[in-house]
């Protein structure tokens, strides 16, 4: 029996990457690849679609060059315009980790914290008096369909261990091309310099061994591990090897890219001491788009930090994100409202409360005009004006009204023309 025809309407998941590697990687933990579908003409986003597990996954990359917040909404915005059952979306891909408990290689998932909702955008606010930062607004959450699923994935990760290093194996298996870059660690070092520690940049001398283009495999491994060989050793932070671990908490987004360990602790230190991780497209989402941020750390965002541990980063954050996706029942997701159904929502919340403000700066200004009718005189001409309509005789005068700019004063609605004008013909 032939397969239906997928359509636009059958894809539930955005994922969302910022880099090619972050690309390659969501591809590879894909279950099966669909066919593409055409686009709408003001869709400039290239779409990779497939399933994982039950759910049917649309996967986009922001277009190469182009990082940061406002980038990262653009693609989001048309995935959901082309794709309108799209009831969430995940970032997934690398970013920066804060020592000392996370380490290269570890995964990073936004979850609320007592005072922000898993992501904060550490570079919005204000300018004050000498020159003091203050930061302002505040981002979603994560859905709850996809929080209640992080509670289950942790309880399996502790009682029966991560599936990442099995979904590793299976990339490493169904696309051997990838292994040498995206499924190992071993060879990759993981250095730690303290915050005060200035990155030195290697000499053209000293690169030049390394930058044969005939070098082999084996040499290209040894390379990697040649980083800061200027840099002071000795400032080099000693830890016990450990396996992975997934890290659940604040995450920190900005347009800008942090590469200074001290710089880091500041921002980290405004924010209670709680940021996990840095990054450069999360802030721009979380908004109008629930997702679940995920990132594989591949550096420390300080001046050390290089390319090597990037691919690999992305593949463990890949594989947290299929190993999320496979816990999130399809039952769940059917009974999400879709994406554009929460901004129609949003959309008439907000002209309700636009229409609310539009009253109330009405009636403040009202009682503003009453207050300087009031101070104007304090005599109140209700009395006398009851008595003179009062004694007045029937017909005479109604001619008046028949005058086109007296009839057009009588009609209309403000009270000190009125009484102007009666003050006039008594």
């Amino acid at each position: 029996m032939a397969t239906k025809p997928r359509t636009h309407i059958d894809y539930t998941v955005g994922w969302i990457c910022a880099l090619p590697k972050e690309l390659i990687a969501a591809a590879a933990m894909l279950d099966e690849t669909h066919q593409d579908l055409p686009r709408q003409p003001n869709d400039h986003n290239s779409y990779t679609l497939g399933r994982v597990g039950v759910h049917n996954v649309v996967v986009a990359c922001l277009p190469k060059g182009k990082i940061g917040n406002n980038n990262a909404a653009t693609v989001a915005a048309r995935m959901t315009s082309t794709f309108p059952s799209i009831k969430f979306g995940l970032m997934v891909g690398i970013g920066g980790g804060v020592p000392k408990s996370v380490r290269l290689g570890d995964v990073v998932v936004s979850t609320p914290t007592d005072e922000f909702g898993g992501v904060v955008q550490w570079d919005f606010g204000k300018v004050q008096q000498e020159g003091t930062f203050k930061r302002t607004g505040a981002l979603n959450c994560p859905p709850t369909e996809l929080l209640s699923a992080l509670t289950k994935i942790e309880k399996e990760h502790t009682m029966k261990g991560s599936k990442i290093p099995q979904y590793l194996k299976d990339m490493e298996t169904n696309w051997p091309r990838l292994a040498p870059k995206y499924t190992r660690s071993k060879s990759l070092k993981d250095m730690l310099f303290k915050a005060d520690c200035k990155h030195i940049e290697n000499t053209e001398e000293s690169q030049e061994k390394y930058d044969d283009e005939e070098e082999d495999e084996e040499d290209e491994e040894e390379e990697e591990g040649n980083y800061c060989i200027h840099c002071d050793q000795t400032k080099i932070i000693c830890r016990k090897p450990r396996d992975m671990r997934v890290h659940y908490g604040l995450i920190a987004s900005g347009n800008l890219v942090v590469k200074d360990a001290l710089f880091r602790d500041e921002i980290n230190k405004t924010l209670g001491g709680k940021v996990l991780c840095f990054e450069t497209e999360a802030a721009g989402l979380m908004n109008d788009f629930p997702c679940l941020i995920i990132r594989g750390i591949c550096n420390y965002a300080d001046a050390h930090k290089n390319k090597n541990w990037q691919e690999h980063a992305a593949a463990v954050a890949a594989a947290f994100a299929k190993e999320l996706l496979l816990l999130v029942p399809a039952q769940e997701v059917e009974q999400m409202p879709t994406i554009k159904q929460l901004e129609n929502q949003l959309e008439r919340v907000s002209n309700a409360v636009n229409e609310i403000r539009s009253h109330q700066r009405d009636y403040q200004r009202d009682q503003e005009y009453q207050t300087i009718i009031d101070w104007l005189t304090p005599m109140n001409y209700a009395t006398q004006q009851n008595d003179f309509i009062a004694q007045r005789q029937e017909g005479p005068g109604e001619w008046v009204l028949k005058i086109k700019r007296i009839s057009a004063l009588a009609q209309a609605d403000q009270s000190d023309s009125f009484l102007s004008w009666y003050a006039r013909s008594g």
